[in-house]
């Protein structure tokens, strides 16, 4: 290998690190730093699409959006469902919906139940409308993904909380009739059929 050709590869290889530690200082997962717009959703599209879920207006849409792209970047699928809650200290969570991961894959039907622990009253019912990041597999969706939520919201008002597990993160919206108060800590379960046993 010539000198030239090794000066080069140092280069690109320390160009490479460099970018590496400077995602890891900014808290970027790997992911959100290799985004493929090919395989991926653009902010346009997904507050298209959410918009039409939810029959909201595009622009409070965007208010929920803006946030979660600003910190994970363009998703590699979304899922659109619904479910229904109640938590009065301890709460508990059904629903079900579709994923939609990257372009063009065929759909996924998904189920969701899960308890929630803490100070938390209330109920409610709720369309859902699931960024996904992280995922390479449609499969990789059913397990355990453990959150911290704090939700106070009024009809019509927007919900957003993540959940993370191994390397995947998900940040469900929420919109729907009833009011959360509260911070409660718990998991939401996934699963290719209806399970009623959250635990």
């Amino acid at each position: 290998m010539s000198n030239d050709t090794e000066s080069r590869t140092r280069r690109a290889i320390t160009r490479g690190l460099a970018a590496s530690a400077a995602a890891g200082a900014l808290g970027i997962p790997a992911a959100r730093a290799q985004e493929d717009p090919n395989q991926t959703y653009s902010e346009d599209e997904i507050v298209n699409a959410a918009s039409r879920f939810f029959g909201l207006a595009a622009e409070a849409v965007a208010q929920a959006v803006r946030p979660i792209f600003a910190d994970l970047g363009r998703p590699v699928g979304f899922v659109e469902g619904s479910e229904g809650s109640g938590a009065f200290a301890v709460g508990l969570r059904y629903g079900e919906g579709r994923l939609y991961f990257q372009r063009g894959a065929d759909t996924t039907k998904i189920f969701w139940q899960g308890p929630s622990i803490g100070f938390d009253t209330g109920a409610n019912a709720s369309k859902v409308f699931t960024l996904v990041y992280g995922m390479t597999d449609p499969r990789q969706i059913f397990r355990r993904f453990p959150g911290v939520e704090g939700t106070a919201y009024f009809i019509g008002g927007i919900g957003v909380n993540y959940q993370r597990a191994e390397g995947i993160t998900l940040a469900p919206m929420r919109a729907g009739v009833g009011l959360r108060l509260g911070a409660n800590l718990g998991y939401l379960a996934y699963s290719p059929r209806r399970n009623w046993i959250p635990f």
